[in-house]
This record gives C-alpha cells, sequence and structure tokens, in this order.
C-alpha cells in the first residue's frame, strides 16, 4: 500500500504572488497544510473524520527554507513526510519540487498535536488505533516522483 501515495501537485496561483512576481512566502505555508490534509486522507487518517470523534489536531510550529523562486503558473510537488510520531506529537518535513525540473524550491517542517475537544492531549494509540497504527505504517515513507 506505500507504493498507492499520490504526490500533491499545486499549480502556482497568481493571486499568490507579490510585488516581485513570485509566490508571496506565505502561501508556502499554505501548501504545506493542503498537502499535509491529502497526506493524512491517503494514509487513512482524514482530518474531518477525526473532527467528528472529538479530536483536532492545532499547530505547534511551522517553518520554511526557500532555496529558489516559485512563479506564477509553475506546478510543484508539495511532498510531506512524518519525521517523528510518539502517539501525542507528529511531526512533518516538506519538500517543495518544480514539477517541470525537478529543482528543489523550498524545504520545511510543522509539529502538530492531537486534542480532545476539552483541549487535553490525548494517545491516538489509546483513542484511535487504526489511525495510530497508518502513522507508524507511513513513518519511514517517502515520496518517490
Amino acid at each position: 500500500m506505500k507504493n498507492e501515495l499520490k504526490p500533491y501537485i499545486h499549480v502556482a496561483q497568481y493571486y499568490e504572488t507579490d510585488q516581485m512576481k513570485i509566490i508571496h512566502h506565505s502561501n508556502y505555508i499554505r501548501w504545506f497544510e493542503e498537502a499535509r490534509i491529502d497526506f493524512l486522507d491517503q494514509v487513512g487518517a482524514n482530518y474531518a473524520k477525526l473532527e467528528a470523534n472529538g479530536i483536532v489536531s492545532p499547530v505547534l510550529t511551522v517553518e520554511a527554507q526557500y532555496k529558489s523562486m516559485v512563479r506564477y503558473g509553475d506546478s510543484v510537488y508539495v511532498l510531506p513526510e512524518i519525521e517523528s510520531y510518539n502517539g501525542v506529537k507528529l511531526s512533518l518535513a516538506y519538500r517543495v519540487i518544480d514539477v517541470a525540473t525537478g529543482e528543489l524550491r523550498t524545504t520545511g517542517k510543522s509539529q502538530h498535536c492531537f486534542l480532545n475537544e476539552a483541549g487535553r492531549p490525548v494517545s491516538l494509540k489509546k483513542v484511535q488505533p487504526s489511525v495510530h497504527e497508518s502513522f507508524e505504517k507511513y513513518r519511514a515513507h517517502i515520496f518517490s516522483i
């Protein structure tokens, strides 16, 4: 099943550009979020289902390192990979790679935790064992493009 994961592709939109006619830096964080939600869906940890079961996953930290520019109309892969997971916290690393050239454009990381409706940390191993198993299964998954 690991080979069934599809990379997330984003086409840079005109409204995402800045005065220099490149993608504004804040949009990469949005792309990370889009790719994270897509990744969660693909591995069996659908975010809407988690919320329906009383579990939320706020962002604790997020960062991006810009290597080269993305411009309007460029297509990029946004590839999330599990960097660490302990049942309560999930850290993802991201690579943004130009579809046409294969050039690395941006890297980043985000860290999330899992909370119940009262805002208390929960262990997915205890409250959502199937989601926990999915994260364990895909812990070492690296996208091939």
